[in-house]
């Protein structure tokens, strides 16, 4: 077969969105406003979406696809849930922003720190690359230490410091894994392997003394589901708490939708802060950290470390917020999302068995991934090959073909929603047999 650098290979893109993916690319850099996007890893012209509803969403040119992207993770109840449009309208005809506090600030933030173990105080921001980016920042400041430390295979958005591939050996300075960033930036990054207590336990030897924080997606999902044995994570809080480093979990991804508790109440492991994004807007930009009352304390007013955003806290993300909350709360629908999940399990598993090439089955609760890795799926970020690249590719055009939309990354995470039945894990489960059945490998 082709490879997915050469798009020609796949069925013709639905022409509304060729016109505007050309007309995207002279006035956005790649034509898109987050690089996943642009299909690169897949090949061919990437959907314009026009509107979504329900677990489906509609391109430019009309064409209805089944969803297992949700917004990568957001859409936790679906595409335009007709209660959370209802209140988002309510609260825009009352103003977008207003750049002062609001009502609904406090309320999201009460459900926050009431959900979430360990939380007392949370400070809303518009993003979880902000999130990250001030909770690191608050870490230092509170320890009055610079060391980072990081995991290879995790992401944490895109500041610089922590845009960062590991060096060539354990307690080496990480370097820049993007153009534009100093490696004056990244000096005090540090990047260990996940799953690996013996390179954790040196690096605490080392630097021990040194390391403010060590930030970790206790629910690696960004270069596959990732899950982390609990002795690992275990072994981690124990580490950062003898030698007075804090522990910040991810949790843009998992915060919410891995249970009401996120990861945290899952694995049993408070961290000391933690970060949020995704379900917590509702599908609304929205990010926020948080932590003890004593940690927070530490922000601008009250304390001396700065941190500000005019769109922070705006009434309409808040209020998405709010009722997505609410809403998963009202349903019991991290019982229903697990039930779900279990149900996708015993649908796949027969088709995933009969497979042309190595795939495999990994999920958490409404969190899933289907692994291309050759001898089983990883728990380090580990790299495919690029024949697996090339097959999933493949897989995902065919997928697309029958009106199945799933990630255009093989290391992306696919998710199930409130709105998916299971006809449509059904669906998904024909769709990958008749797939499979057409790969020319």
């Amino acid at each position: 077969m082709t490879t997915a650098s050469t798009p020609e290979s796949f069925a013709s893109a639905p022409p509304k969105s060729v016109e505007l993916f050309e007309r995207a690319r002279k006035v956005i850099p790649g034509g898109v406003s987050s690089p996943v996007r642009a299909f690169r890893a897949v090949g061919g012209t990437p959907r314009f979406i026009q509107r979504g509803a329900g677990q489906h969403v509609w391109d430019a040119d009309g064409q209805r696809y089944l969803d297992f992207v949700g917004s990568w993770g957001p859409l936790i109840l679906g595409h335009a849930h007709p209660e959370v449009v209802a209140a988002v309208t309510k609260a825009v005809s009352n103003g977008m922003t207003f750049g002062a506090p609001c009502a609904p600030e406090v309320e999201l933030a009460e459900r926050i720190t009431s959900m979430y173990p360990g939380l007392e105080q949370v400070r809303f921001v518009s993003s979880g690359t902000e999130a990250v980016m001030s909770a690191i920042r608050l870490a230092r400041a509170v320890t009055g230490r610079s060391r980072i430390v990081k995991f290879a295979g995790c992401y944490h958005g895109h500041a610089d410091h922590l845009l960062v591939a590991a060096g060539s050996g354990l307690a080496t300075f990480g370097r820049p894994s993007s153009a534009g960033v100093p490696e004056e930036f990244t000096r005090c990054t540090s990047v260990l392997p996940l799953d690996d207590e013996t390179a954790l336990q040196e690096l605490f030897r080392l630097e021990g003394d040194r390391i403010a924080a060590v930030i970790i997606e206790p629910v690696p999902g960004n270069h596959g589901l990732l899950l982390q044995r609990r002795e690992f994570l275990q072994a981690l809080r124990d580490a950062t708490r003898k030698h007075g480093a804090l522990l910040i979990f991810d949790e843009v991804i998992s915060g919410f939708r891995v249970g009401p508790g996120g990861a945290a109440d899952w694995l049993g492991i408070i961290p000391d802060m933690a970060t949020f994004g995704k379900v917590i807007g509702g599908g609304m930009p929205v990010g926020a950290f948080g932590a003890s009352r004593k940690i927070m304390g530490r922000l601008a007013p009250d304390g001396d470390t700065y941190q500000a955003g005019t769109l922070s806290g705006n009434p309409v993300a808040m209020t998405a917020g709010i009722t997505t909350l609410d809403i998963l709360r009202r349903e019991s629908a991290w019982l229903k999302l697990e039930a779900l999940g279990t149900k996708l399990e015993s649908m796949l598993e027969p088709v995933l068995a009969e497979a042309p090439l190595p795939i495999h089955l990994v999920r958490l609760g409404s969190m899933f991934w289907l692994s291309l890795h050759e001898g089983g799926a990883p728990r380090t970020g580990a790299p495919l090959s690029a024949a697996a690249a090339a097959k999933f590719a493949e897989l995902f055009h065919l997928m697309m073909e029958q009106a199945v939309y799933l990630p255009p990354s093989a290391y992306e995470v696919l998710f199930l929603s409130l709105a998916h039945t299971e006809d449509d894990l059904q669906t998904l489960a024909d769709t990958l047999r008749e797939a499979f059945a057409a790969m020319t490998t």
